[in-house]
């Protein structure tokens, strides 16, 4: 895979159109996925499914293994019997997801669920949702982190009574019988997820398209794996981290970005033979076909800034396990399908390590611009081994970014991709797939050639981001013909 000239659309099920205020992997995930095959595409690659924390960033989650509950298919929970069915406020479809709103409302019937699934002790399907228990060992952690974060009004753990923050395994099993009825609510919310979401990726794979998901290298504060994982990550006594992750000074940011993730204990993890890692991988490929490492230099070394900072200004780099976690990994995990994220300020020790084990880096065409033709990000100097895209969830849409150029910036992309400035997006993303690289991504905003207002993210801002969806209304009639024409062209067609 990755390996022969393909090509995918980047979505997050999100922003598909249906009812309910937010994308789900119903029928409009499988109508999409139509869509993706009559292109001819190979994959669609998504953000990171896991439940968002702070400012609803899938990159900033309760957990690195669970699923969103907000993408779960409610007619499908009302099919199996668990829910009346459901009638939908056609107001709530607007074309931004109201998180807040969202999350109240489906929250509160996804438990309704699975009480009365649980009360009904003769179900067949009983016998499925006690396995999946049993055959995942993240879980437990999970619904009892969740269950005592809404004991506790929805605060963060460290802001918990200190017995439970800095949890004992005498009050880990007081906690998981006390509060045993809701935590077996969240696990039946994650066997919904993830039941449904193997079957759209089943459903994908009928049609010819390879999912790519994606994982942060980072994890939230504010999550399972850091509150049930105290002793890998960098924290104090009680609980605080002692340094949190970031980038310095780069294309997005003159202070840098504070990410604020607490930052890996290195030893302590190899003492463990990297086990959370190889659970943590084993479980992405259980999930994707291809996994995207966001941040894929942090294997090689992080930038560590000093808590209390308030920009990612005054970090430092600090060097990571690379090959010997890889090495780990490898052996345990056998073939790793990997997309290594390496953008921003890249030394020759991490493309040595990206090129040890032939994983293919990333070339964004809206960084091409801003310098020479040796410019790395130029179509005439990609790679084969490498994914190209327009521009990443990060990026403006091709169409916004093409719009805030100079008119010197736009004359010299019309030059290079043979357009004027009425067709440049379009012949932007011909240019892409005409790229020697073996793999293309291409936003769909950059398809539907949306503006501005189509953005997912604005790095270094918290709110009002990942809110984006479209309509099939978007799709205009000859749409996916022409782009099955370019696909088709340019011998990336499945």
């Amino acid at each position: 895979m990755l390996d022969k000239r393909g090509c995918g659309v980047l979505l997050h099920p999100t922003s598909l159109p249906g009812p309910g205020g937010i994308g789900t992997l119903g029928t409009d995930a499988r109508r999409f996925i139509d869509v993706l095959a009559a292109m001819g595409m190979t994959y669609w690659q998504v953000l990171p499914l896991t439940p968002p924390a702070c400012g609803n960033s899938p990159y900033s989650a309760f957990s690195a293994f669970a699923g969103n509950p907000l993408l779960i298919d409610l007619d499908q929970i009302s099919a199996d019997g668990d829910l009346p069915s459901v009638t939908y406020n056609d107001s709530a479809s607007t074309a931004s997801v109201n998180f807040e709103a969202v999350s109240r409302h489906k929250i509160k019937l996804l438990k309704k669920a699975g009480t009365a699934f649980l009360a009904n002790d003769s179900s067949q399907r009983k016998h499925d949702f006690w396995d999946f228990c049993n055959t995942t060992p993240w879980l437990h952690n999970y619904a009892l982190f969740m269950a005592l974060k809404h004991r506790y009004r929805g605060r963060p753990w460290n802001k918990w009574p200190l017995e439970t923050a800095l949890l004992t395994p005498e009050k880990y099993e007081k906690w998981s019988v006390e509060l045993g009825a809701e935590i077996g609510i969240h696990k039946y919310i994650q066997w919904q997820f993830f039941k449904q979401w193997r079957e759209v990726r089943t459903y994908a794979a009928r049609n010819g398209v390879s999912i790519i998901g994606d994982i942060p290298i980072f994890v939230g504060y504010d999550s399972a794996d850091v509150w049930s994982h105290r002793d890998l990550f960098l924290l104090d006594t009680k609980g605080n981290p002692t340094a949190v992750a970031g980038v310095p000074p780069d294309y997005f940011s003159s202070t840098g970005q504070l990410w604020g993730n607490p930052l890996y204990d290195w030893e302590a993890m190899k003492t463990q033979g990297y086990a959370w890692w190889i659970e943590r991988f084993r479980a992405m490929f259980e999930t994707f076909d291809v996994v995207r490492i966001d941040h894929f230099r942090g294997f090689e070394a992080a930038w560590h800034v000093p808590a209390g900072e308030t920009t990612a200004v005054n970090g430092t780099w600090v060097t990571a396990p690379g090959t010997s976690l890889f090495d780990t990994l490898y052996a345990a995990l056998g073939t790793l399908p990997v997309i290594a994220e390496d953008l921003g300020i890249i030394t020759p020790e991490v493309i040595a390590l990206r090129d040890r084990y032939k994983f293919p880096g990333m070339k964004i065409v809206q960084f091409a611009f801003d310098s020479g033709p040796s410019n790395a990000y130029l179509p005439h100097n990609h790679e084969k081994n490498s994914v190209v895209y327009t521009g990443t969830h990060d990026n403006d849409t091709t169409a916004g970014w093409y719009a805030s150029l100079s008119n010197a910036q736009r004359a010299r992309v019309n030059y290079y991709v043979g357009s004027g400035s009425a067709d440049a997006v379009s012949a932007i993303v011909r240019t892409v797939l005409m790229s020697v690289a073996n793999t293309t991504i291409i936003p769909f905003q950059d398809l539907l050639h949306a503006g501005s207002e189509a953005r997912m993210n604005i790095p270094g801002t918290a709110y009002d981001n990942w809110g984006w969806r479209f309509t099939w209304e978007m799709l205009v009639n000859d749409l996916v013909g022409s782009v099955r024409d370019q696909v088709e062209c340019y011998g990336r067609c499945v």
